[in-house]
């Protein structure tokens, strides 16, 4: 990526609305943590960041934005504003997955895992050749990702040190927060991506849906 993008990444994919300010090497974080409001909240957040940094959004090169794993109406708040503002502003918006961010900065293979409650784990390989598409597995050892003896996997993420019980594997902890690794990763996609962002559901919704319409996905 050039030394000097600018670029915003953002993530609603769980009780918070989180951002991140790229400006080059350096990365400005904010993360407000809140189960509902994060629609109107994001936005007005957003323009605050650049506010500080005497930016608007035009200065920007690009939008990077979580794709989940997550919840269903968090993500599709986020993935929804970055389409509308890339199309908006005539700039490039990227995705990037949780389960990458989390794994974004750490060397050999990494096991990245976040909880998908009710006894089961969203998990994906990454690194040594081993990676592995990002999958739905119950907590347990017989459904976790089959590895060679010889990987020496490290596992990171909210239960990493449950999963390093159940199979050996090192638990570490993520490079820095979350955001910021989007941001990184999204800066660095900005000039070759081809598509818009999409969310990443690897599981069905199971709860009642929601009286208030959810944003609307731009084709």
């Amino acid at each position: 990526m050039p030394p000097e993008t600018k670029l915003i990444a953002f993530d609603t994919s769980a009780a918070h609305c989180a951002a991140a300010l790229l400006l080059g090497e350096r990365v400005v974080t904010r993360v407000d943590d809140m189960a509902k409001g994060q629609a109107e909240h994001l936005l007005p957040m957003v323009e605050e960041m650049l506010a500080a940094e005497g930016l608007v959004w035009r200065d920007l090169d690009g939008i990077g934005v979580g794709t989940g794993p997550g919840n269903f109406t968090g993500i599709r708040i986020s993935v929804s504003a970055a389409r509308g503002l890339a199309l908006g502003l005539g700039k490039p918006a990227a995705g990037v997955s949780l389960l990458e961010a989390q794994a974004f900065g750490l060397d050999g293979i990494v096991v990245s895992c976040l909880d998908a409650r009710r006894d089961m784990v969203y998990v994906q390989v990454f690194g040594g050749g081993e990676g592995t598409p990002p999958a739905l597995c119950a907590l347990n050892q017989d459904e976790m990702p089959l590895l060679p003896a010889r990987a020496e996997p490290r596992v990171v993420g909210p239960l990493a040190e449950r999963i390093g019980a159940l199979t050996g594997w090192q638990p570490v902890k993520s490079t820095g927060p979350d955001i910021a690794a989007i941001a990184r990763i999204a800066a660095r996609r900005l000039h070759s991506v081809t598509t818009r962002p999409t969310p990443l559901y690897i599981r069905t919704a199971d709860a009642a849906p929601a009286r208030d319409a959810a944003p609307v996905i731009l084709p």
